[in-house]
């Protein structure tokens, strides 16, 4: 274990926690290592990776997480590669191959890989020693960014035989750390936890009205010229017009978020990495496992999403442990629109009735029967957002009511890139009848061929594994090009007996409580920058870390700054105003397209600019009042609609 570390990766000793954590996986153990952000937690796998005597698969929630991770396994001869939507389909066969052979020793995919039956076909036939879980809080509901399908993954490592697991993660509280231990029921001895105090990092929160935030960043950024800066804003907007405003007055910056396309996105993190740009502005798109380490400055334009979301991106500062400022320039104006994101993603009890109804009328009154959806047309049939959704199915999953089967692409369909005789001629007896009966009951097109899996079944019993397995050895091949779409999930109905209008007021509480517990963590922040504790302190009290010193000495309320921070503008009262003449337009389109009125909720969110489904295909933005309310808290704008309903 030493040996390897400074051989391979150059360093003499381990940094706290590593060891304990390394040396409980090579003894076959699972474990879990938390650490702060910074601190070292991907040694913990990329260690062990080396002397274990097979595979070890890492699932990881964002693919610039992956590159970083990747670049760096490189950079150390480790033979390691991802498989993400990014590729050609080339490239994913060429690093299957390489899997199959064990010649991979590292493997990197994110959870949503593991619904391809492709490549559950191919990873159930490859060794795997071990299963890492990268950014493990998504497993809790309890966490700041619950992943629904990361639910699955203990039962993903029951499916492939995967003797021990390791969970990471930098923002953990108490309850986050026990609701991961019990799901893969690791040791509460083999939980590594370091502590979240970071000593070189200066915690300041500075009030400030939203006017004055754009001149007090361009001083910021000035006074310390040349030094790589993050700046985390909330809105792909802010980004380009904070990026834009830095630019016009001399300080080089760019724009980094989702909306961007992907080769624009990589182009500018690779210059920053570098050097070659030293200020970027940015949603939490950017940052995930950025290996950079002398990022000197984090200042927050906008509030964070929550305690989770600050620790985690103050992180990236000062990463080669030298003096680092983290700078929140902090208001409440902002605070709407970190609410709204929330309640978006509360479904209308409306929308989880009809999903409950989708799956009574699959199964029949008895049950026993399977369900089949897809993720897309199911959102916008339920007026659901597709994360929620995903949430709901689990929970359904959770009572009994639902248990998943397997996923399928509902198409498939190929090119052939040598003629039909020459891949025939590949082939002798039961195979080669086989093989002539995918071409021959393929439905063809001038190019392409859609596969019909009906008909191989009825008239050839051919089981659609095994045709999905044939495709895939002709692409390894070079034989033809493969694609598919439709993502289709099956489903077991086990208990359809469910009171539809009983169990959707059960689950909308479920998620008015997920609701609740979001905006609660939205106030945990906002009374983290007004403490009148050391902020140090407070942070990693939360994370339960009862180490760190009571007064750090480096932060604003130890420099004698406690931020009391400004109320937002007036806003013009409601009373007195006409919802009819504020969303005319809405309630006739909406009843038009969806043969129903609005609810409260729906209305309440076209006023204030919280995408749902339904809008996205009625191009409701378009329409007079559109957002007009954005700027008055939800709640208030709820409670006015219900009034005037």
């Amino acid at each position: 274990m030493h040996d390897t570390l400074e051989r391979v990766f150059g360093f003499r000793q381990f940094r706290p926690g590593q060891e304990a954590a390394v040396s409980a996986v090579l003894a076959g153990r699972s474990a879990a290592a938390i650490f702060p952000t910074g601190s070292g937690k991907s040694l913990c796998y990329q260690l062990p990776a080396l002397l274990l005597p097979h595979l070890t698969l890492v699932v990881s929630p964002l693919l610039a997480l992956m590159q970083d991770q990747l670049a760096f396994l490189t950079r150390h001869g480790i033979a390691a590669a991802s498989i993400d939507s990014a590729q050609s389909r080339e490239q994913t066969a060429q690093t299957m191959a390489r899997a199959r052979s064990g010649e991979l020793k590292v493997l990197m995919i994110s959870v949503e890989r593991l619904k391809n039956e492709r490549f559950r076909n191919f990873i159930s036939e490859v060794p795997i020693s071990l299963l890492v879980v990268d950014e493990a809080h998504c497993i809790s509901e309890w966490g700041h960014n619950f992943r629904p399908d990361y639910l699955k993954l203990p039962d993903y490592q029951k499916q492939f035989r995967i003797p021990q697991v390791l969970l990471l993660t930098a923002t953990a509280t108490p309850a986050v750390i026990a609701d991961m231990r019990a799901k893969f029921a690791i040791a509460e001895s083999d939980v590594v936890t370091t502590g979240f105090y970071r000593a070189n990092l200066d915690l300041q929160v500075e009030p400030i009205s939203s006017a004055a935030r754009r001149a007090r960043l361009v001083q910021w950024l000035r006074e310390r010229s040349g030094q790589p800066a993050i700046v985390y804003v909330t809105q792909q907007k802010t980004a380009e017009e904070v990026a834009a405003h830095l630019a016009e007055r001399g300080i080089p910056a760019c724009a980094y978020h989702a909306g961007m396309e992907h080769p624009e996105r990589e182009g500018i993190q690779r210059r920053f990495m570098e050097g070659a740009l030293n200020c970027i502005v940015a949603t939490i798109a950017f940052g995930m496992g950025i290996d950079k380490s002398d990022i000197r400055q984090v200042v927050h334009y906008d509030l964070p999403k929550s305690l989770e979301n600050y620790s985690q991106e103050i992180g990236r500062a000062g990463r080669d442990g030298q003096r680092s400022e983290c700078l929140v320039l902090a208001n409440r104006d902002s605070l709407n629109v970190l609410e709204n994101f929330v309640y978006g993603d509360t479904p209308e009890r409306e929308g989880i009735r009809t999903v409950l109804e989708e799956i009574r009328q699959a199964a029949g009154d008895q049950g026993g029967g399977q369900w089949e959806t897809m993720l897309v047309p199911l959102s916008d049939q339920s007026n659901i957002r597709q994360l929620p959704l995903k949430t709901l199915l689990v929970q359904l999953e959770l009572r009994g009511i639902i248990a998943p089967r397997f996923a399928y692409f509902a198409e498939y369909r190929y090119k052939l890139l040598i003629d039909s005789a020459a891949l025939l001629g590949h082939f002798e007896g039961e195979r080669r009848q086989f093989v002539e009966a995918i071409l021959t009951t393929s439905a063809r097109a001038r190019t392409w061929a859609t596969l019909d899996f009906d008909t191989l079944y009825s008239r050839h019993s051919a089981e659609r594994a095994r045709v999905v397995k044939a495709l895939d050895y002709f692409q390894e091949r070079g034989w033809v090009e493969l694609e598919s779409k439709q993502m289709t999930e099956v489903y077991s109905v086990l208990d359809a007996s469910f009171a539809v209008d009983k169990l959707s007021d059960e689950l909308h509480r479920y998620f008015k409580r997920h609701e609740e517990s979001e905006i609660a963590r939205i106030g945990a922040m906002l009374e983290l920058l007004a403490s009148e504790d050391c902020l140090s302190w407070r942070l990693a009290h939360y994370f339960g870390d009862q180490q760190a010193p009571r007064h750090c000495g480096h932060c604003s309320v130890c420099a004698g700054h406690v931020a009391h921070l400004p109320e937002p503008p007036a806003l013009p009262p409601l009373d007195g105003q006409s919802l009819h003449n504020r969303c005319a337009a809405f309630l006739e389109k909406y009843r038009s397209a969806r043969g129903a009125t609005p609810s409260a909720d729906c209305i309440t969110r076209f006023l204030c600019g919280i995408s749902v489904p339904a809008f996205t295909r009625m191009r409701a933005r378009t329409l007079p009042g559109y957002a007009t309310l954005e700027d008055y808290p939800c709640a208030r704008v709820r409670d006015w609609v219900q009034a005037q309903l």
